[in-house]
C-alpha cells in the first residue's frame, strides 16, 4: 500500500527522514535507505535543511524510489520562485514521486552562506494551494495541463511557537488549501502538545488531515540545549535535558526518551502517526521502531 492509501485507510502512519549529503554521492542515500526499508511507511527527504547546500531532494527521492522506499520530497519556498517550483513538481511527478511536503524553509541567515538571497515568491500556504491546483490539472498561469499531477500533499505545523492561536489558524489555512497530512516539529513538551491537539480535535482538523507527531532521537544533552537556545519555536521540557545530563550512556538514553515519547504520543487523541526525525542519525531508526513496538502495513 502507498502512503496515500494508508492514510485513507485509517492506518497508524510512521514516517522517517533522511538528510542528503553535502556532495553528489548517491551511495549515501542508498546506504541510508537500508535503515528505513520495511520499517517505515515513507521517508522525507529534506530540501537544503538549515539552509545548507545538499544533494537535491528530488534526486535523492528518486534513488529511494529505486531502492524500494517510498519518498516524500520536501519543497521549500526559500530557494525557488513559482516557475521553478511548478517545474520541479512536474519533474518529480514524471519520476514517479507522489508525496510532497510544503515548507517555508529555514532562513538563509542560519546556513553557511548567509549572503544568499531568499526567494519566498510563495509562502507555504500558497505552495500547498499550488500543488492542489496542479492536482486539478492547472498551473498557476491558468494553463490546463495535458496530464495532471497526483500528489499527496503534506505541510508542517509547530504547536510550540507563539502565539498559540496563530499556530492553529495557520494549520486551518494549510488544511483548507489542500494539505492531506501534517507533520509537527519534534515534541519535547507533552503538556503543550496535548493542549494543541485538544484544540485541533475541537476544530475537527484531524478529520481532514492526518496529524503526524514529530519525534527526534537525540544523542546528547548538548544537542537539546542547542535546540532550546538557538532554534526558534522549539520548546524543550527541562526534564529531558536533566535525563540526558545524568545518563551514563546519552545515546541509549536518547533512544529511551524517543521510544517513551512514541508510546505516549500514539495514545493522544487525534494523533494519526509518528514522524521520526533522526537528524544525521538515520542508523538508529530500526532500533527505535523495534523498541517502540511499531509495525508498518506493507
Amino acid at each position: 500500500m502507498t502512503l496515500k492509501e494508508k492514510i485513507e485507510s485509517n492506518h497508524f502512519i510512521l514516517c522517517g527522514e533522511i538528510s542528503p549529503p553535502q556532495s553528489c554521492d548517491g551511495e549515501v542515500i542508498r546506504e541510508k535507505a537500508k535503515y528505513f526499508k520495511s520499517y517505515i511507511d515513507a521517508v522525507n527527504v529534506t530540501d537544503n535543511q538549515t539552509a545548507i547546500v545538499r544533494l537535491s531532494s528530488i534526486t535523492a527521492a528518486k534513488i529511494l524510489l529505486d531502492e524500494g522506499v517510498e519518498p516524500v520530497i520536501q519543497m521549500t519556498c526559500r530557494d525557488r520562485n513559482r516557475l521553478a517550483i511548478q517545474s520541479d513538481l512536474l519533474g518529480a511527478a514524471a519520476l514517479g514521486i507522489r508525496n510532497v511536503l510544503c515548507l517555508t524553509g529555514d532562513y538563509q541567515k542560519f546556513g553557511d552562506q548567509p549572503e544568499a538571497r531568499g526567494v519566498f515568491d510563495l509562502d507555504s500556504i500558497q505552495l500547498v494551494a499550488t500543488v492542489a491546483n496542479m492536482n486539478q490539472g492547472f498551473l498557476l498561469s491558468g494553463l490546463e495541463m495535458k496530464k495532471k499531477t497526483d500528489f499527496l500533499i503534506g505541510a508542517a505545523a509547530n504547536p510550540f511557537a507563539e502565539p498559540f492561536e496563530m499556530r492553529l489558524i495557520r494549520l486551518y489555512k494549510k488544511i483548507k488549501a489542500g494539505a492531506q497530512f501534517i507533520q509537527t516539529q519534534p515534541v519535547f513538551d507533552l503538556e503543550l502538545f496535548t493542549r494543541w491537539m485538544d484544540r485541533v480535535v475541537e476544530m475537527g482538523l484531524q478529520e481532514k488531515a492526518a496529524i503526524l507527531a514529530g519525534v527526534m532521537p537525540i544523542r546528547s544533552a548538548k544537542a537539546l540545549l542547542y535546540m532550546k537556545e538557538e532554534v526558534p519555536g522549539i520548546r524543550i521540557d527541562d526534564q529531558y535535558i536533566d535525563q540526558m545530563k545524568q545518563a551514563k550512556d546519552p545515546k541509549e538514553e536518547g533512544v529511551k526518551i524517543a521510544v517513551e515519547m512514541i508510546q505516549t504520543l500514539k495514545n493522544i487523541r487525534g494523533v494519526r502517526g509518528i514522524h521520526l526525525m533522526p537528524v544525521m542519525w538515520e542508523s538508529i531508526t530500526p532500533t527505535v521502531i523495534k523498541e517502540a513496538g511499531l509495525n508498518i502495513v506493507l
